[in-house]
């Protein structure tokens, strides 16, 4: 059985300004670095280690993935953030209400020169699957962003569910998943600063 640990990035400074930081970027923070260095110290302390790691081409994510291990790591644009149009950069409190039947923002940002849900969750799924379909990729790390993660977790989680089992899902929170004759199982989120 396969395992992946698919990981948002750390804290930036987009989000401290809540900004929309999709294919736009910003710098980590100062407490975005600190919190990803405790990311890569509790793996250390419970003895997880990956095979191969990953990160979106995007710098807050690469950022992120090197401040938790110093191990290589290949860049993939398929683990990029949604793509938000010309909505980038602009204040959160333009964010439209969430699709109700989709439990997502759908196709609103489509007619922005956006992506809609769906295409980021199929970007997703494809990119996470072609990784994992690799015979030397037993434990694999990925950091991605806050959209396309809860995307691809719709996939392959029910909305009630992930209500009921996600809690929180705050940058540098991870979502664990076993992976095997091409399916995702949702096995836990993990927030490690309520784990130490």
């Amino acid at each position: 059985m396969k395992e992946l640990y698919l990981m948002r990035h750390s804290q930036t400074l987009f989000n401290q300004l809540h900004r929309i930081q999709g294919w736009s970027d910003s710098p980590l923070t100062k407490q975005g670095i600190e919190d990803a260095q405790e990311v890569g110290r509790y793996f250390k302390d419970q003895q997880i280690t990956f095979d191969h790691a990953y990160s979106s081409t995007q710098e807050r994510a690469c950022d992120t993935l090197e401040n938790i291990t110093d191990q290589p790591y290949t860049r993939l644009k398929g683990l990029k953030e949604w793509n938000f149009g010309v909505f980038e950069g602009q204040s959160e409190q333009l964010n439209p209400h969430d699709d109700s039947s989709r439990h997502s923002y759908g196709d609103f940002f489509l007619q922005f020169g956006g992506e809609s849900d769906l295409e980021v969750q199929e970007r997703m799924n494809q990119t996470l699957t072609t990784i994992m379909e690799q015979p030397d990729h037993h434990h694999v790390l990925a950091v991605s962003h806050g959209g396309a993660c809860f995307m691809f977790l719709q996939k392959w989680l029910p909305y009630d569910e992930i209500k009921r089992q996600v809690t929180n899902f705050h940058n540098c929170c991870i979502l664990k998943f076993t992976y095997e004759d091409g399916k995702f199982t949702f096995i836990k989120a993990i927030n490690v600063k309520e784990e130490n």
